[in-house]
Formats: C-alpha cells, sequence, structure tokens
C-alpha cells in the first residue's frame, strides 16, 4: 500500500481531522508564537542569503569590467571604483557563505506539511540525499564552536533573530554530551538536538539540575510556566521538582517492612552447630520486587481529566462485583508502631498489637478503642491515645515454644487522616486522591480478614476442609478464597470483592511430598537411593521452602531447605562436636539413632539441608512434614495449569452468586472495627449502564475482495483470501518427533492438506517440500538449519514437527530468529496426525505474516478520523522472571505498526536489570521504529499512539514521566522541530472488577458472559481521570475479565468514544486468529515479543552434585552478552517472526 493512502479514507472530506495538539505549550501566550517566530527566521535567512549572493555577484562583475576596461585620468577614478567594487564584492561573498550552511541546516530541519503531502513524497525522497550530504560537509567543514560564533555575530552585527531555543520542554543547549549516535545522520535531518541536562524553571528559585542533582542558577533559556495552563500542558511544582532519593515516600508509607523468618537456637537437627532457626528474611508487601529508581525527572507529568463520556452503541444494563462505601467525615488519628525484635512476620506482628490492646495492663492507653493495624508499622485508631506527641513503649509476652516471647512496642503519632478531603476528591472537588486516606482504609477494611485467613497479596484463603481439596498433582493444591481491595470511583468509594483461587503446598510429610513430585507409587521404589536425574528435580521443586521436625516431641521447630544432600542419610557425614570438646565424624543415621534412639525408615533417602548452607545442618526427610499455608510461587506445569483452570472455571452467573455469597458471610455490618471508624459497605452489586460498541468490518483480499462482518467478537474466513498472499515455492520439513509417533504416511497426508487450506486462503504452496527429514534432540536443531540455508537458495520457511513441549522449540527458535534468520513454524505431533481444517487455517494465519503478508485489514471507509493523518502504534511491555527467581533479567520489548491498515509490525528488545518495569533503553528503541516506519511508508507520523502492557497503578508517575519524555526525546533528536501528538495508554489485565449482564436476555454463550464490544466509563471508573473498561473478546470459558485503560497522556485530544472504538478495532487486526483479542494488537505483539526473547535466553540446566545450576561461564550472563543473544538476525526483523 503507498504513501498516499494515509489518505484513502472516503469520508475524509465530510468532516475536518481534529487538529494536532503535539506541542506541549512551554511558553507564556499562544501556542502558535514559536510557530510564526521559526517561520519569520527561516524568511530571514533566505532573503539574506540571497541578496548577499546576488550583490556578491554583482559586485564582482562590475568591478572585474571597470578594472579591465578603464584606465587613464579618468579611467583612474573609474578603475578605483572598479577596485572598491572587488572589496565589497569580496565581503558580500564572505557573509555569503556564512549564511549558506546556516540556511541550509535550517531548511533541512523543518517540518514542513509538505513531507506529508502525497504530491511531495518522492521529491522529499530525492532531495534527501542531497540534505544530508549538505550537513555532513558542513558539519565537517565548520565546528560547532565556530558557527555558534558566526550566528551571534550575524545577529549582533544585523540584528538578527535568535531561533527559538527550546521544544517539548527541554532546553536547546547544542547537542547533549551523552548523545550516543553524536554525528550520525537520519533520515529525519538534523542531528542537532535538545539537552536535557538542563532543567525548566518553576516558582521556585532553585531546580535540581538533571545530571547532578545540584541546583542550577536561573538562566535565559529556562521557561515560565503560565499558571492558567490548559488540561494537557506541562504541570510544574516546586514541591515536585525533587522527589525523595531512593523511592522514599512522605509519611508512613515510605516505612521499611518488616522481615519474616524466626531465629533462635534449639535442637532437633543433625550438624555441627547448634540450632539453626529458620535464618531466613524476605521482604515484605509490596516492596518485594519493586527496584523501580527514584524519579530524576525535572518536572513531573500528570494524567489528564476526562473530557467526555462515551454515547456510542446500544446501552446494556450491567452490575460490578463493586461495593459501595459509606464513609464518616471525621480525622483518624495515625501512628508508628516499632517492634523489636525486627525480624518477624505480619502474622507474629498482629498477634502482638492484638495482645497488646486487649492486656488489662494497658486498658487505660487504649480505653476500649479498637486499633486496626497494617503487620508493619502503620496503626490507626478513631480517637487520639493519651500519650501526645511522646513515644509510648510498651512490653508484650507471647507464648513460645519452650519458652515465652518477649517483644517492645514503640508507639508514636504521626498524623491525623482526613477522610473529608477523600469524599472531596471523589466529588471532583480535588483533582489529587489523598493516598494517605485511601491507605488507612484499605488497612480498615483488611484489618479483621488478614487476622483469620491466610493473607496472599490483596487476596485471602482459608486451608480447604476435608473432603473439599483440589489436588494439582507433585504435591500441590488449589485453595479458594476471596480478593478485597478499596478503590475510589465517581462520587463514592468502592470495594472490590472477587472470587480468588492460587496454589499451595499441601500439608503432608516430606516423603509423601517427594512421592508426589517424583511420582512414586511403589513402597519399594521409595526405600531406594534416588537418582541424579530425580534428586534434581525433588532438590528444584523443595528448595526454599519450610518444614517442621516431628521428633521433638511438641517443640515443631520450622526450618528453611536450602539444598538436598547428593548422599543418603546413612553415609552424609558432619562434625559432630562431642561433650568433652572433642569432635569426630558422625553419619545423620548414626546421629539420630545414638542422639534420639530413632532408626531410620528409609536411610538411602537422602537429607535436607537446611538454615543457612555453610552450617551444614541436615534433616532426614522422614523426621520432616511440609508448613502447611505456603503459597506455590514456583510455576505450574502445563497440566497442573489445565487443572487449575477447570478448577477454578465458573461461568459468570455462578461467579456472580458466589461474590455475592462470600459479602454475605464477611457480614461487614456486624465487624467491630468498622463500627469503630463509623464505615458502612452496602452489600449489594452496584448497577452500571454500559455501552455495546460497534464492531469493524474486515477487509480481506484476492480477486472477490470480500468483508467480513464479526458478530460476538467472531468472525469467518471461509470463502476469503488473505489481503496479501505469498507465495511459497521453496520450503522444508524437519520432523524432531520420532517414527514411531509421525509415521512417513502422515507427514504426506499433513503436507497435502497444508497445500491445499493455504491455496484455499491464498498462499499458495507451489510445490512438495524440498527437504522432508527425521531428527532427534536440540544438538541436532543447528547443523541442520546451516544445511538448509547454504544448499537451498531462497528458502523461505522450515515447518517443525515436535512431539511434545520439548527443549527443541527454543532452539528452534534461537537457531532461526538470531543464526540464520529463517522463518519456522513449529507444529504438534498430534496435530500432524490428526489434521482439522481449523488447525491448518491458524496455522497458514501465522506462516503468511512471517513471510511478509498481510492476513487481513480494517475496511478503511469506516476507520477513526485518526487514519486521516499518519499514524503510528506503538505496544510496550516488560515481562520478568518467575517469582522467587532473583538473578534472571527482565526483557523489555516494544513493537510499532509500520503500515497505514495498520497490519504489518517491527519489532525491538533489550535485556535490563532484574524486575525493572520502567523500559530503561525505551529512548533509542522508538527512535529505531520511527526511522522504519519513515523508511516504509515516507512520512513521518503526525500523532503517536503508544498502548504500554503491564503497569501497575502504583508505578503510572514513575513509568510516564520516564517514557514518555523518552518518546519525545526520540522525536527530536530525529527531527528538532519535530511533535508528533502523543497519546500513552496504560493496558492493564490483572485486576478483579468482573461486569455481568443484569437481563439474562443478554447473556452471550453457555457461559452467560457480556458480550464482546462492552465498554463502561462511568460509576466504577476514575473520579477525573480518563480511564474505561472494554470487553473486546468473546468469553469462551469461565468468567469475561473485560481490560481497563487509563489514558496517562494526551496530545490528540481523544474523545471517549473516539479512543474506546479506535481500542475495539485494533483488538480486531490480531494476526493469529478470526476472533477479537481482549487487548489491542500492538500490545498483545509486544508481549509475544518479550516471551520470544525469553526462548532466546534459554540456558541448559546441569547437575551440580549438590543440586541444579545453569551451566555456562559468567561471560555468557554478561549484559551484552544476553543482549547479544536476543538481537534478532536482520532477514527476520523485516516480517513480523513473533506472530
Amino acid at each position: 500500500m503507498g504513501p498516499g493512502n494515509y489518505f484513502s479514507n472516503t469520508n475524509a472530506s465530510e468532516d475536518e481531522p481534529k487538529p494536532l495538539r503535539g506541542t506541549v505549550q512551554m511558553e507564556v501566550g499562544p501556542s502558535h508564537r514559536d510557530q510564526i517566530k521559526r517561520s519569520e527566521y527561516r524568511k530571514f535567512l533566505k532573503i539574506r542569503t540571497i541578496v548577499f549572493g546576488i550583490l556578491a555577484s554583482v559586485f564582482s562583475v562590475v568591478g572585474l569590467t571597470l578594472v579591465i576596461c578603464f584606465k587613464g585620468a579618468v579611467g583612474c577614478a573609474i578603475w578605483a571604483i572598479g577596485l572598491i567594487s572587488l572589496v565589497l564584492s569580496a565581503v558580500c561573498a564572505l557573509i555569503f557563505l556564512i549564511y549558506l550552511p546556516i540556511f541550509m541546516r535550517v531548511m533541512a530541519t523543518r517540518s514542513d506539511t509538505a513531507a506529508y503531502h502525497p504530491r511531495t513524497a518522492e521529491a522529499l525522497k530525492d532531495v534527501s540525499n542531497f540534505r544530508q550530504t549538505t550537513n555532513f560537509y558542513f558539519s565537517r567543514t565548520f565546528s560547532r564552536h565556530t558557527l555558534v560564533r558566526l550566528t551571534r555575530m550575524i545577529n549582533f552585527v544585523g540584528g538578527g533573530y535568535n531561533p527559538p531555543t527550546h521544544l517539548f520542554g527541554m532546553s536547546v543547549q547544542g547537542v547533549s554530551p551523552n548523545y550516543e549516535n553524536h554525528g550520525e545522520l537520519s533520515l529525519f535531518a538534523s542531528e542537532t538536538s535538545p539537552s536535557i541536562a538542563n532543567s525548566v524553571s518553576t516558582e521556585s528559585s532553585e531546580v535540581s539540575n538533571g545530571q547532578n542533582g545540584t541546583p542550577s542558577p536561573p538562566t535565559s533559556t529556562m521557561v515560565a510556566i503560565e499558571p492558567n495552563s490548559s488540561e494537557n500542558t506541562l504541570v510544574l511544582r516546586s514541591n515536585e521538582i525533587t522527589p525523595p532519593p531512593g523511592g522514599a515516600g512522605d509519611g508512613p508509607s515510605g516505612n521499611p517492612s518488616g522481615m519474616s523468618g524466626g531465629g533462635g537456637s534449639g535442637g532437633g537437627s543433625a550438624g555441627g552447630s547448634s540450632g539453626g532457626g529458620d535464618g531466613s528474611s524476605r521482604p515484605g508487601g509490596n516492596d518485594r520486587h519493586n527496584n523501580t529508581p527514584p524519579t530524576q525527572h525535572p518536572f513531573i507529568f500528570e494524567p489528564p481529566a476526562r473530557n467526555s463520556h462515551g454515547t456510542e452503541g446500544r446501552a446494556i444494563n450491567l452490575k460490578a462485583n463493586h461495593f459501595e462505601i459509606t464513609l464518616a467525615s471525621e480525622d483518624l488519628e495515625h501512628y508508628d508502631v516499632a517492634i523489636s525484635p525486627e525480624k518477624c512476620p505480619r502474622r507474629v506482628n498482629r498477634e502482638i498489637i492484638e495482645t497488646m490492646v486487649n492486656s488489662l495492663h494497658y486498658v487505660n492507653y487504649f480505653n476500649n478503642q479498637k486499633p486496626v493495624f497494617d503487620g508493619r508499622r502503620n496503626m490507626y485508631t478513631r480517637k487520639p491515645l493519651p500519650i501526645g506527641n511522646d513515644t509510648l513503649e510498651l512490653e508484650v509476652t507471647l507464648p513460645g515454644e519452650g519458652r515465652d516471647r518477649v517483644f517492645k512496642v514503640a508507639i508514636r503519632h504521626l498524623s491525623k487522616v482526613s477522610f473529608q478531603s477523600l469524599k472531596d476528591a471523589l466529588s471532583g472537588k480535588s483533582k489529587r486522591i489523598p493516598a494517605d486516606a485511601l491507605i488507612s482504609l484499605d488497612v480498615i477494611m483488611r484489618h479483621l480478614p488478614s487476622m483469620s485467613y491466610t493473607p496472599v497479596g490483596r487476596s485471602f484463603f482459608q486451608t480447604p476442609e476435608r473432603g473439599y481439596d483440589n489436588p494439582l498433582g507433585g504435591g500441590r493444591e488449589v485453595w479458594f478464597g476471596f480478593h478485597q481491595s478499596v478503590r475510589p470511583s465517581q462520587w463514592k468509594m468502592m470495594l472490590n470483592i472477587d472470587v480468588s483461587a492460587t496454589a499451595f503446598y499441601k500439608s503432608q510429610s516430606v516423603i509423601d511430598f517427594m512421592c508426589e513430585v517424583l511420582d512414586l507409587t511403589d513402597k519399594n521404589d521409595q526405600r531406594r537411593p534416588l537418582t541424579d536425574s530425580q534428586r534434581v528435580k525433588f532438590t528444584k521443586e523443595i528448595k526454599g521452602l519450610k518444614v517442621e521436625i516431628t521428633h521433638c516431641g511438641n517443640m515443631r521447630r520450622k526450618y528453611r531447605v536450602c539444598n538436598v544432600t547428593r548422599r543418603s542419610a546413612q553415609s552424609q557425614s558432619f562434625p559432630l562436636q562431642l561433650d568433652s570438646g572433642a569432635t569426630v565424624e558422625s553419619t545423620v543415621a548414626k546421629y539420630f539413632q545414638d542422639r534420639y534412639n530413632i532408626v531410620l525408615n528409609y536411610p538411602n533417602l537422602p537429607c535436607l539441608q537446611v538454615g543457612q548452607e555453610q552450617k551444614h545442618t541436615y534433616l532426614p526427610l522422614e523426621v520432616c512434614n511440609m508448613v502447611a499455608g505456603q503459597r506455590c510461587i514456583k510455576k505450574l506445569t502445563d497440566m497442573q495449569t489445565s487443572t487449575m483452570i477447570k478448577a477454578t472455571a465458573r461461568s459468570a452467573p455462578d461467579r456472580e452468586k458466589e461474590i455475592n455469597n462470600l459479602v454475605r458471610r464477611a457480614n461487614f455490618s456486624g465487624d467491630p472495627h468498622l463500627k469503630m471508624f463509623g464505615i458502612s459497605v452496602l452489600p449489594r452489586m452496584v448497577d452500571i449502564q454500559g455501552r455495546v460498541i460497534p464492531a469493524p468490518k474486515i477487509q480481506y483480499g484476492g480477486r472477490t475482495k470480500a468483508q467480513a462482518s464479526p458478530q460476538l467478537g467472531v468472525w469467518d474466513m471461509r470463502g476469503k483470501q488473505f489481503f496479501s498472499g505469498i507465495e511459497i515455492k521453496t520450503w522444508a520439513i524437519a520432523c524432531f518427533a520420532p517414527k514411531r509417533i509421525v509415521r512417513e504416511e502422515a507427514l504426506q497426508q499433513f503436507i497435502i492438506q497444508l497445500q491445499k487450506i493455504s491455496n484455499d486462503a491464498g498462499m499458495p504452496i507451489q510445490s512438495p517440500p524440498s527437504f522432508c527429514k527425521y531428527a532427534t534432540g536440540q544438538d541436532q536443531v543447528e547443523p541442520m538449519f546451516r544445511f538448509l540455508k547454504n544448499q537451498h537458495v531462497g528458502l523461505q520457511l522450515i515447518v517443525v514437527v515436535l512431539p511434545g513441549k520439548t527443549p527443541v522449540y527454543a532452539e528452534v527458535k534461537r537457531v532461526g530468529d538470531i543464526m540464520f534468520g529463517l522463518a519456522t513454524q513449529c507444529v504438534q505431533s498430534k496435530n500432524v496426525n490428526k489434521t482439522s481444517p481449523q488447525t491448518l487455517s491458524n496455522l497458514c494465519l501465522k506462516i503468511n505474516v512471517k513471510l511478509g503478508g498481510i492476513n487481513s485489514i480494517l475496511v478503511p471507509g469506516v476507520r477513526p478520523t485518526v487514519f486521516r493523518e499518519p499514524v503510528i502504534f506503538f505496544g510496550a511491555d516488560v515481562t520478568h522472571p518467575p517469582a522467587g527467581d532473583k538473578t534472571k533479567p527482565s526483557i523489555a520489548a516494544v513493537v510499532a505498526s509500520m503500515d497505514a491498515h495498520p497490519s504489518r509490525y517491527s519489532a525491538t528488545v533489550r535485556v535490563q536489570s532484574h524486575r525493572q518495569e520502567i523500559i530503561q533503553d525505551l529512548y533509542p528503541m522508538v527512535r529505531s521504529l520511527l526511522l522504519q516506519f519513515y523508511q516504509s511508508t515516507r512520512f513521518k507520523p503526525a500523532r503517536i499512539i503508544y498502548y504500554r502492557d503491564g503497569v501497575s497503578e502504583g508505578q503510572f508517575s514513575n513509568v510516564l514521566n520516564h517514557e514518555l519524555r523518552a518518546i519525545r526525546e526520540a522525536c527530536v533528536r530525529l527531527e528538532l522541530e519535530y511533535q508528533p501528538g502523543i497519546t500513552f495508554v496504560v493496558v492493564q489485565k490483572r485486576h478483579h472488577t468482573r461486569l455481568f449482564c443484569a437481563d439474562k436476555k443478554d447473556q452471550m454463550g453457555r457461559s452467560g458472559n457480556i458480550p464482546a464490544g462492552t465498554t463502561v466509563d462511568h460509576v466504577i471508573t476514575h473520579p477525573t481521570e480518563f480511564d474505561f473498561y472494554l470487553c473486546s473478546h468473546a468469553g469462551i470459558q469461565g468468567t469475561s475479565r473485560p481490560s481497563h485503560y487509563h489514558v496517562l497522556w494526551d496530545d490528540n485530544n481523544f474523545s471517549a468514544d473516539d479512543l474506546q472504538n479506535l481500542t475495539y478495532q485494533l483488538c480486531h487486526t490480531y494476526v493469529r486468529c478470526t476472533r477479537s483479542v481482549s487487548i489491542p494488537a500492538p500490545a498483545y505483539y509486544a508481549h509475544l515479543v518479550a516471551f520470544r526473547a525469553r526462548y532466546h535466553l534459554v540456558e541448559k540446566e546441569i547437575d551440580s552434585g549438590e543440586g541444579s545450576q545453569k551451566s555456562g561461564n559468567s561471560d555468557e550472563r554478561t549484559p551484552t552478552a544476553m543482549m547479544r543473544a536476543v538481537t534478532v538476525h536482520p532477514e527476520t526483523l523485516r516480517v513480523m517472526y513473533f506472530a
């Protein structure tokens, strides 16, 4: 599709496109003032350059003519005039040579609307090389310092006009010294770029410098901010310029969290050192995985206010699992609580505070009050305690195992918390929602459930009753509970209640746990020594879990497992210190027989190494039980995941009924703490009127140019052909499944059926595969692919048959994507043996785009108005390593559309620090994708729509300030005046809001879900900011989860209808299926790219003797090596390899 097709919208002439709001207004006065100055400056340069060029030519001609032709007395005067003319010619020529490079540079960096006009696209392409060559020549001939001095001289002598020195909120002081591409030439022309090191002047006289953190004196280039700026202007406040170092917050929320784990000494284990305890510590709360660096930007971006509510679509009555909260207007008292010793889990801390409040010794302090406590350091009371501003120090005793435990508690008043300020924010009187009031309300609502259930994050779980357990296998089981969180909404606070389920480890003996993990059912197998592979598997499962001993009577000490020994209990030795002081070698089995008179039943099994690894404390498996209530944070197997989905799937009506039952059992009206604080919960789901917005039409190609109209999020491709199908001439099949699983006859039948389906879809496979061989193991992937690359010229595709989930898949993608740039399509052996048209059609959908084709597009005539100008869609996501992993890096992926449909996307990926959510290298990633877009379309996008996945609400501010700035920096570095309008939207799937049809007639399918296209943007949304819920897919199993979209920045001034329709239509452009998906295609693709990069980083595991570890040396895990490992081959980057 040519670049002119950006203007192919047939309705473009009916409505004028909305003005582009791409410039953030940093100066006082109208936004077009700077544009007028830039135009005047270009006109000034143009006139001066032409005038001095003409004068130099005229004076030189006149001077030469007079000097040569006239002599004598009269002639001497004329001859002298000729000499003067030559001198004037030289002066004019010098000034002309000074103006010319500056004029050429300014003209090369100008951002003309003509660049977007189809008639000038080719002309722009033709002159770009001339401009770049000219820029390069002058940048080499004249140093930057010379140009700056000459410009100042010209402006001083000639009264010239200084060009604007600020853009996008960043002062222009020449090229940034940290600019990694200094001196390079881009398609966008200028290499002059703004420095990001300078600060922006605000009401405060001192501003923190972006590089060294020192105050910067005001300079002439700093710009004052107009107080009455519009909603999308940059809002600066002096108290927000320098955030607290280290991410520390104001007030109690910045307090460090408690540490879990027990200590102390005691017997019961075989080891050279007495005692052992847990010895582990784990950060509590949400800080556990939060490596987000403190904000260091010289200004703070703020999300825009909601400018409208949506009106398009048919109305539908809904219910949401939100329950109204009524608040008192009185202030609360906030206290800081310090408990020593500090390393206690929250459960123990809550028990300490509960004992203290109920103690008769301290009744005068609490006076029948019922304080609430968060398990860390924050305590709230309805009325002030009689301690004033003094610190109250108390002593609390808890019964312990063997002896009582004594704790010291220090209580200090911090502040008052106002619920009235929260009410003002909910009603729209205040833009900011007070965090302290929100946190205190959450603590009050969670206090009683935290004392009664096992809290995990924001959910609460209860031990399954006997006969109602749901085993997953491998020593794991499903626990059911409920999620609870408070959420600000329009006019009311809401309590979000939802059904929750997660995997826990079963409370059983370690012997039984081992048998489940290793699938040992025969009693005789339990007495045999474990093989190396069995021990490695068992170690992976039990490492990091807590066990309790059973051989010391009532003293059930708990330990954390750090490893599994390679030797058995009867051969594992350790140095034992005797009462006489001598040290002898003893085995674990002998120690337990001598010390506890216990003859081990399983002496051939290994031991658990517990506590600190260097202390060599060993326990036989048979004297240990798994501690109850341990959540499984390790990844479930495919079988366990399938079992859990079946166990937790609920139809929408069933889920609605279960949530109502949860609220009824919670009995909020009987909670004494809620009564104390004057809080009540309405036990009825909130009613909402939503809308079902219309689906777009899908355009296909072929001779018929057929269109599809999605019904309930699904459409049929039968009888239609790809919009742009690729002809496959040379391809190969590599079967890594053994012949006994996939026979040659099955392969032949698969090839015939694939050719038939692909031909019908408009992707003709002209001939049988030129190569079809069997192979075994991942070691054969690279040599086979190298042979195919060298021997089969023009090879387009390799179809790889796999026997199941196998390491071969990761190796195929690594070798194909990274090493040789070959398109690969993996197929499970079961789908080869039993082909179906649906499976083969889905294969064709993926193969076509991997080869550069286009499956389908949105019908141009009915697309949103944003497509009337060049627009680029970005999707961004960061994937993190599994919970519990502390070493693997996070992977950031960004994709961007490369055409006007949008259908083709290009991707870029980076490896970054562990659990870092902010995309650290976003500037070069965006810059690269913008250049690719320009090379592909010959247009610079006038609008950027950025869908960001995976950001929690607590990270909004940091992510917005860093990533929006990086996007703008990428634009400015490409061209000084390039200012596209940016819309920054966060996509959230991990939330617990569910929508239910109030009328059964509106329910869809067997699951009774809401219809695809259901949209809600009021009642349960943010009080003031621009957000909405959209369920864009048809639920197949369980209850549909609508995606939550929160607009953090919007230069393009989208209305609610425009952005909701655009988002819904993008959900229909996902290439892998003929269904609308739950999030927009760009965000989905970013997730796929990051997930694929994780396969590129796969390392092999080897046995270390004392457990398992990763292969490879440390050099293979350096940032440079990991970045090289995910760098995709240039040939692969040209297509959607991740599809």
